[in-house]
């Protein structure tokens, strides 16, 4: 009886330190814009490696279907935090709202346009589009933005062409393998598996690398981010502060690590059945993610000035770039990692 009030107790007092373990970690919800996207990786990465749990938070992620909605659920108070592409700090920004990115983790934004296998011989360039219809992640979203960033740099006006919302991954494979539209933007891992279903796959426009992104914008141009308002940034620091160590930490571990050991952390069903197909996706990949987690100056104006060119609104709202954006976090991080831990967060 003795052993069995003691195993009781024992119990007890284990369930009470977890139940104290959960109050004390803060309880987060991150929206994100397309979760088996290949951009997102270091977000669901983060979850998987247990790195929002060191950082003392409880991280719910949200999946949704682009960028636009995971958007929406910050601004209509569902979700407290985007995983999704920094370019909407800018669009908002004209709209005086105010978002605020604190830590990024894609260099490049890894968007890509494609043409529909069945659509090949009719479309070879950006201006075979017009009076064609394009799939998109969502519309308002920054498969969106890109696209119409291209077509206007092509001398086409974005409303001749049909934008239709065929979201991201198997959904965008599907649609453009079955013909219900001639081309569309898309990101990995779906571009290396349709690529894998068909070679000759022809590529109007690629964002995954450094050359490519230079040669589509002009300079470097920064992708996915965490952001929220910039009210809820100011409210919440210490919040702030351990999702950006998180993220960091989740960097780091990925450029230290193989494709291979990164894939085998990722959840089975992100994965899918062909292994090899998403593992050259992400070796196609990991160049764009980021090694410091910093918003790179340069980057930010160079969002400013592709969203001027194209939006009438944006080009006259005299936008203060620097407000969408704030390292002090990813700075912090690296002075308090250097004392403590003794990892550079660059």
């Amino acid at each position: 009886m003795r052993t069995i009030v003691g195993r009781l107790a024992a119990a007890l007092v284990v369930l009470a330190l977890m139940a104290d373990v959960a109050a004390a970690q803060t309880r987060i919800t991150i929206a994100v814009g397309g979760g088996a996207c290949l951009c997102y990786l270091p977000t669901v990465l983060a979850k998987q490696l247990g790195e929002f749990d060191k950082a003392g938070l409880a991280v719910e992620l949200v999946d949704l279907k682009g960028g636009s909605d995971a958007l929406k659920a910050v601004l209509g108070g569902s979700a407290d935090v985007v995983s999704g592409y920094f370019d909407h700090c800018v669009n908002l920004a004209a709209k005086k709202q105010e978002l605020q990115a604190f830590v990024v983790y894609d260099r490049y934004p890894g968007l890509v346009l494609v043409v529909s296998p069945s659509h090949t011989g009719e479309i070879k360039t950006i201006k075979d589009l017009a009076g064609k219809k394009v799939g998109v992640s969502a519309p308002g979203s920054s498969t969106d933005f890109f696209l119409k960033y291209l077509l206007r740099k092509n001398g086409l006006d974005p409303a001749s062409v049909a934008v239709i919302g065929v979201g991201l991954g198997a959904a965008s494979v599907a649609a453009m393998q079955q013909g219900q539209i001639d081309a569309a933007v898309m990101l990995d891992p779906a571009v290396t598996v349709l690529q894998g279903s068909h070679p000759d796959l022809r590529i109007l426009s690629d964002t995954r690398t450094q050359k490519d992104t230079l040669a589509v914008f002009g300079g470097e141009y920064p992708g996915g981010a965490l952001y929220s308002t910039a009210a809820w940034v100011a409210a919440h620091q210490k919040e702030v502060q351990s999702l950006t160590d998180a993220i960091l930490n989740t960097l780091a571990w990925i450029h230290s690590h193989s494709a291979e050991e990164v894939m085998a952390k990722m959840p089975p069903e992100m994965v899918g059945k062909d292994k090899a197909l998403y593992l050259a996706a992400l070796n196609n990949t990991l160049p764009m993610y980021s090694e410091t987690g910093r918003m790179d100056p340069k980057g930010a104006e160079a969002v400013l000035a592709v969203f001027s060119e194209g939006s009438p609104e944006v080009a006259g709202a005299n936008i203060d770039v620097s407000k969408t954006y704030t390292n002090r976090f990813v700075e912090q991080a690296g002075k308090t990692s250097d004392k403590t831990t003794g990892i550079n967060a660059k």
